[in-house]
């Protein structure tokens, strides 16, 4: 990369910068250490690491900076890949040596990509731009890695569909492309950042900057303000310069004052502003000693650390609940983590607003310091509940499941203490019974409880699945729509859905999206496009007959499923047996119907589906039936106005259309130039002969409406 003249100062600037964020930013661009021989790695290791990495970039999103373009365009092309190694975990097996080393690189090019993207996420934005010379330098070398990584796969050995290579294919272009013509980063943007960076704390700033700043950086709100101030309080808790931390956040400061000129809600609570909202009066900047360190605000509940310095009791409560022990300001070690009212400094903010007409601050309720999950009294209440719940009387069972159902629906804590009292192992072992109103009520509570993240586990290792699905197959309609609602929330768990697909539950969803109420094939649909995310569910969905149910469901737009349909569609689409499905379901119509009157993201879908169909073994055959349709105008239109999935997938399928039209364009004229070439071929009697017969035959559908011939019946 071109080194770019830049003020002396910056130079100073950068080199701080650099200690502060070189962590970061040497983890992305380090390549791991070389593996070894590969004697002692199984194959399904290696690529269910590779698989597991693509599925923990996947995750890692809000690109909120500077480099927002850079961080989402190599999530996206990191994400295309995840269909590869999908189709690699059920590949042949050994594989060659070439195929093992393309895939240890790839795993190692991934592996610096994720802390890249990480960095992007979740980093100082501010600090990004300060660095910008180690950042844009470790996208280069994280695209160059993966595009020699992806150059080496060989999609043969691994077992990989011609849908899906040429998917990966597509990305290492691209890949290939950044390299060869890396970005630049925004000039503008660094040298007015270093301006503000290095000017001294009563400096006065252009207001042009700050703004041009704020935007830049997306610091536009009190909550953007506070996370980037946070984010700097934990890179000073890492051990990164003071004096870097001390001069960004005087910066953050500066920012904050000119925005709270232009917003005077901004950095002072809603309720606590007195003043008119016609009153052209400045507001009155916040002094520094009355802001929280941590989120700049004005204070409402100060409280005193052991090292004496003075937070918002809610701010350093976070801090402290997060695992730190040192004080955020001073980065010395808290002996104790005792927190201390700070009466003086309350009453001077209390005089302070009086002064300047501003409503003090209201202090926040205290929360009780009780367990998260219930007291000792409600406890027992569940504990008497379960007695019940556990008696031979039906009648009991019946009102017991029916109180735990709507406990478990009030809120988290009830959740958690129903979970932690043992009652899901209870209620799982009621779930076959005969009584349809328990069997509602027991259904329901798991359903309740499982949107509580520990309990989705114990409801698991309870072994509920089966006995939910034998609820999806024989219960009522209200117990089938709230058990394929509590498979949907079980599903959210990559390994359950696995079990839930083993256990039968796709058939039974599959019959319920096809004859279930309203509520529940919405119930039944939500579960299916979870569940099919998982490459080995899909044949399961398809073979129970899933895709003729959603092409009607297509055609139905009353039906109110439109979404959900085209969203299934598109994840089965890319399964062999389902594009063949499809395709026997006659949807090319319908699809291009979609294309030309549904909402953006149905034509996203729609398109994704139909870049699937016409591709492969009939391939001409459907691209042949999307002309006829009159789909050339519409992909043009979607590929101009779409989403950015379906600009891709339309601009994919218009060059499919242009190859069959040219193909097809050059088939016609091998035809005619065979036709005159025979013509010329030919002596003056036989072309005679030729003509005449030609004649005879364009004449004859003139001979059924003769006068002279009887009718014909």
């Amino acid at each position: 990369m071109d080194e770019e003249a830049k003020p002396s100062t910056s130079e100073e600037a950068s080199t701080e910068a650099a200690a502060a964020v070189a962590t970061a930013a040497d983890a992305a661009s380090s390549p791991m250490p070389a593996a070894g021989p590969e004697s002692a790695e199984e194959v399904g290791d290696l690529v269910d690491k590779v698989a597991e990495l693509v599925d923990e970039i996947a995750v890692i999103s809000d690109f909120r900076n500077a480099y927002r373009r850079q961080f989402c365009n190599l999530s996206r092309r990191i994400r295309l890949l995840a269909p590869m190694m999908e189709e690699a975990k059920e590949g042949p097996r050994p594989l060659p040596e070439a195929s093992l080393a393309a895939l240890r690189h790839l795993r190692e090019a991934l592996a610096g990509a994720k802390d890249l993207l990480r960095l992007g996420s979740s980093g100082s934005k501010i600090f990004l731009v300060l660095e910008r010379e180690k950042i844009m330098q470790t996208f280069q070398d994280i695209t160059s890695r993966l595009e020699q990584a992806l150059a080496g796969i060989s999609f043969d050995e691994l077992g990989i569909s011609d849908e899906v290579r040429e998917q990966v294919e597509l990305v290492h272009a691209q890949f290939k492309r950044a390299k060869e013509r890396p970005d630049t980063s925004d000039d503008i943007l660094f040298n007015d950042l270093i301006s503000v960076y290095n000017s001294s704390a009563t400096a006065i700033v252009d207001p042009d900057i700050l703004r041009s700043l704020s935007e830049k950086l997306q610091l536009g709100t009190i909550s953007d303000l506070n996370q980037e101030s946070l984010i700097l309080h934990e890179m000073a808790s890492g051990g990164n310069p003071g004096a870097v931390v001390e001069n960004v956040s005087m910066l953050l400061k500066k920012i904050k004052n000119f925005m709270q000129t232009q917003d005077p809600v901004i950095g002072i609570p809603a309720s606590t502003t007195s003043l008119s909202p016609n009153d052209n009066s400045t507001f009155p900047v916040v002094p520094d000693d009355f802001r929280c360190p941590i989120s700049l605000d004005l204070m409402k509940d100060p409280v005193i650390v052991s090292t004496g310095q003075t937070y918002e009791r809610g701010c350093i409560e976070k801090w402290l609940d997060a695992g730190h022990d040192t004080c955020p300001k001073t980065q010395q070690k808290l002996p104790n983590k005792s927190l201390t009212p700070n009466f003086v400094l309350r009453s001077l903010i209390a005089q302070w607003c009086e002064a300047n007409g501003v409503e003090p601050p209201k202090r926040p309720a205290q929360l009780s310091s009780a367990p998260a999950t219930c007291t000792a009294s409600e406890h027992s209440k569940v504990i008497e509940i379960l007695q019940k719940l556990s008696s031979q009387n039906l009648a009991d069972q019946r009102g017991a499941a029916g109180m735990l159902r709507q406990l478990a629906k009030r809120s988290a804590e009830n959740r958690a203490c129903i979970g932690d009292a043992g009652a899901i192992p209870i209620l799982v072992s009621l779930l076959p019974t005969t009584d349809v109103s328990t069997q509602e009520h027991v259904v329901t509570a798991l359903l309740n409880l499982s949107i509580y993240e520990e309990n989705k586990a114990r409801i698991i290792t309870s072994g509920a699945v089966p006995g939910i699905v034998h609820v999806l197959k024989r219960g009522s309609m209200e117990a089938r729509e709230n058990s394929a609602a509590t498979l949907f929330s079980l599903s959210v768990v990559d390994e359950n859905k696995v079990m839930i697909g083993a256990a039968g539950a796709i058939p039974a969803l599959v019959l319920l999206l096809g004859n279930g109420s309203q509520r529940g094939k919405k119930d039944a649909a939500t579960a299916l496009f979870n569940l099919c995310i998982y490459q080995g569910n899909k044949g399961k969905a398809i073979r129970a007959g899933i895709v003729p149910i959603l092409v009607e469901l297509l055609r139905e737009t009353e039906s109110g499923m439109v979404d959900e349909a085209l969203a299934i569609l598109a994840i089965l689409s890319s399964h062999p047996e389902g594009k063949a499905a499809i395709s026997s379901a006659a949807a090319i119509p319908t699809l291009v119907g979609v294309i030309r009157n549904g909402s953006a993201r149905n034509k996203e879908n729609a398109a994704a589906v139909l870049v699937h169909l016409c591709n492969g073994e009939h391939q001409q055959q459907h691209l042949a039936e999307a002309q006829e349709q009159g789909i050339v105008s519409l992909l043009e239109e979607l590929a101009e106005s779409g989403t950015d999935r379906g600009k891709r997938k339309a601009i994919q399928l218009l060059e499919r259309m242009n190859r069959f039209l040219k193909q097809q364009s050059q088939a016609e004229g091998d035809v005619m130039a065979q036709a005159l070439a025979q013509a010329q071929a030919q002596t003056p009697s036989q072309a005679l002969v030729q003509a005449l017969q030609a004649d005879a035959q364009l004449e004859e559908p003139l001979l059924p409406t003769s006068p002279y011939l009887p009718e014909r019946r």
